[in-house]
């Protein structure tokens, strides 16, 4: 069996399966004998399929296929997972406007941007603090394309696409500081106000600590 490398920041970005969806697909796999789409992978990273690859490892025996796409950087296969990920019918109002906000947040942070990521950040508080005083300052063209573009695709405005890249700040700071909160909020299982995110994520990073215990 091939060995596929799993990226927690890309994994991150899929919705998890309930329990009895889990089994559903499972069962499927396994009366099929093989899996019917390919694993999606760049550069032998996993991109899309972690379900799939997870029962794989239980049953070694079922067949599949991997498709390589070739993405140019960790911002295009990010901005991949978010749009497809979207296709879903059954996101919650939380998921959907996370994925939004990501896939903007790295759309516009493309190569020629200043692209960083969540963990490239982490190892450098000044920046990490940096990018979350970025609603401060003005958009630029290229920006505002973009979130015409995204907006237009899902059905939203261009203020929602906005404020869905500081709710998923917010969210990601939370389970920085609070594992397995991010899993909490965007399944609806712990309710968060849209505002408090948006403090979380234009916050300092001495002042994070506070806002979190008040949430």
């Amino acid at each position: 069996m091939i060995n596929l490398k799993i990226d927690p920041e890309f994994q991150s970005q899929i919705p998890p399966l309930t329990d009895d969806e889990f089994k559903q697909l499972e069962e499927n796999i396994l009366k099929e004998g093989k899996l019917l789409s390919p694993l999606i992978v760049w550069n032998n990273t996993l991109v899309d399929g972690h379900n799939r690859y997870t029962i794989l490892q239980k049953h070694p025996e079922i067949c599949f296929s991997t498709m390589p796409l070739p993405f140019e950087s960790r911002e295009e296969v990010l901005a991949w997972i978010c749009k497809n990920q979207l296709g879903r019918r059954n996101l919650t109002p939380e998921q959907k406007k996370f994925l939004i906000g990501k896939q903007y947040s790295v759309e516009h942070r493309k190569p020629g941007g200043n692209g960083n990521n969540q963990y490239t950040a982490a190892a450098k508080e000044p920046v990490q603090e940096e990018l979350c005083q970025i609603d401060t300052i003005p958009p630029t063209s290229a920006e505002v394309s973009i979130r015409k573009q995204i907006a237009e695709r899902n059905n939203v405005s261009e203020s929602y696409v906005a404020r869905s890249e500081k709710f998923m700040r917010g969210v990601e700071i939370m389970e920085q500081m609070v594992p397995g909160m991010q899993e909490k909020i965007l399944s609806g299982q712990f309710k968060v106000r849209d505002a408090d995110m948006h403090r979380l994520a234009r916050a300092d990073f001495p002042n994070r600590k506070q806002i979190v215990h008040e949430i």
